[in-house]
């Protein structure tokens, strides 16, 4: 890896069933991830994806694209547009730095309505 390698993008289909199985896995309840109705009552369009189902994807994203010996050290995102069902989530990424066996990749993923999250993933990538 060198910096300025761009990792291939991923496309992910947000799906009513991703949205409320990644809140269910990481026990958030609020009802704005599986309850159309009350999350249109909160302002909402519709329930939409959780930070920690986003953060698991970004995880997958890059490890995915290191390989099975990686190892994330920290993964920094900040959400921005909602991911709701129906649209798709593209992920890419670009190679900010290697030292050593760590590489910072900075990610972005975007769906119809803007950029999603934004953020950096570093992992160690033993040799």
């Amino acid at each position: 890896m060198n910096v300025g390698d761009a990792l291939p993008p991923l496309d992910i289909p947000v799906t009513r069933t991703l949205i409320v199985a990644g809140a269910l896995a990481s026990r958030d309840y609020q009802d704005v991830h599986h309850d159309a109705e009350l999350a249109r009552a909160k302002g909402s369009p519709d329930i939409f994806m959780n930070i920690l189902t986003t953060n698991g994807l970004v995880g997958r994203y890059v490890t995915d694209h290191l390989g099975p010996r990686a190892v994330l050290r920290k993964v920094a995102i900040r959400l921005g547009a909602p991911n709701h069902p129906g649209d798709t989530m593209t992920l890419t990424g670009t190679v900010t730095a290697v030292t050593g066996d760590v590489v910072e990749i900075r990610i972005s993923g975007t769906n119809s309505i803007g950029h999603h999250v934004t953020g950096t993933v570093t992992a160690e990538v033993p040799r």
